[in-house]
Parts: structure tokens; C-alpha cells; sequence
């Protein structure tokens, strides 16, 4: 009806099986389904795509529940009863986001970086400092990475955001702040490496 073409699936694992063979840009998932539930399917989808849109549509409106299906990686998240006008808006607002591909450098394979003293393990989402190794966050682990790809250059916030967030609004801004300062205090007991703030622009690793 909307020009949108629809594949439903009826149970979590059609729907895993359907994610497997098929191309898609945009999931909604039901988080009460049989054989597989809708947060247990987003964590499979997810591991096959880390940047495909999933919005949970469900009638669980606590809290805890909220919580649990953006910490999944969800993009959105509608209760029933719902307006089916709003979620239209919603679905062309999340499908005009995810349009936005990221960086080139943000796909690149590398996965281990040093970083002055520092050995960064980006899969394992560590970094570590002889034998003192800390666990980053993933949106840690995803800003270190841009850094030390772009190491010495300028990376810029609205780069940094649209990969990482996926919208570059006032408050995604004020978030990625707060997560440069959380790296900053990581890499403090090297000397050499800082990361400066260049005014109205982004930020540069700098190693030396």
C-alpha cells in the first residue's frame, strides 16, 4: 500500500531464515513470537549485520524491556496499540538514517592497533597496557577505531556520528563528548598520546 515490499514472517526462525537468503533494508520484529523471540532474533541478526535498521514493534511497554531492545542494537521502539501512520513515519525516518553509508576508512578489515604503549584489540573490544588489559564499550571501541584509522588526521564529528550514531542531532554530539573524555582518561598513562579537540571540526589521535 506504501510501495514498500514486505516479506512476513510468521515465527523468529522463518525470520532468521528469511534474514540468511534474502537481502533486506529495514526489520520489524515482534518481540513475543514462537520459536524464537524478537530480542533473541535481533542479537542473531546483528551478528550477521551490525548496520541493518531493526525497529521491535510489541505490546511489552516496561521499561526494563525498552532498555533491553535498544541495548540490542534496535533503532526504534513502537507498543502496541499503535497508529499505523506513526510507524510509517518511523520506518522512512529510520530507512533515511541507515541511507546515510558509513565512511569508507569505518570499513576497513583491521582489527589490532598500537597506540603508544598501548595494544587495542577492536573485535575483543580491549585495550591494554602491559599486563593491565580493560574491557572498552562498544561505542568506545568504535570511536577508538575511527581515531587510530584517521591516527594523526582529522576526524570529523559528523563523521563520527553517522557512523557511530547514525544521526549527527545536538544530543548524539553531547554523547560522543562524554565518550572522548572516557577515552581520554584510558590513555593516560601514556604521556605521548592525547587527543585533541579541534574547535567546530572533530578531534585528532595523536601518538609522539
Amino acid at each position: 500500500m506504501n510501495s514498500y515490499q514486505v516479506h512476513l514472517c510468521r515465527d523468529g526462525q522463518d525470520g532468521l531464515a528469511a534474514f540468511e537468503s534474502s537481502k533486506f533494508h529495514l526489520c520489524i520484529l515482534d518481540v513475543m513470537m514462537p520459536r524464537m523471540d524478537g530480542f533473541s532474533l535481533a542479537k542473531r541478526i546483528r551478528a550477521i549485520d551490525q548496520y541493518i535498521p531493526i525497529i521491535f514493534l510489541t505490546a511489552k511497554a516496561m521499561k526494563a524491556d525498552v532498555h533491553e531492545g535498544f541495548r540490542l542494537g534496535g533503532d526504534d521502539y513502537m507498543t502496541k496499540p499503535f497508529d499505523s501512520e506513526e510507524l510509517l513515519y518511523r520506518i522512512r525516518a529510520v530507512l533515511k538514517r541507515s541511507a546515510r553509508q558509513p565512511s569508507e576508512v569505518f570499513h576497513s578489515q583491521q582489527e589490532l592497533f598500537n597506540i603508544g604503549q598501548y595494544q587495542f584489540n577492536y573485535k575483543l573490544h580491549t585495550i591494554s597496557l602491559g599486563e593491565t588489559k580493560n574491557r572498552l564499550s562498544p561505542k568506545e571501541a568504535d570511536l577508538l577505531r575511527l581515531l587510530c584509522l584517521r591516527q594523526g588526521d582529522l576526524l570529523k564529528r559528523d563523521e563520527a556520528l553517522l557512523n557511530i550514531w547514525g544521526d549527527d542531532n545536538y544530543f548524539n554530539a553531547r554523547s560522543m563528548d562524554v565518550f572522548i573524555s572516557k577515552l581520554r582518561k584510558r590513555l593516560k598513562e601514556d604521556p605521548c598520546i592525547r587527543i585533541d579537540n579541534v574547535h567546530g571540526k572533530g578531534f585528532r589521535l595523536v601518538v609522539g
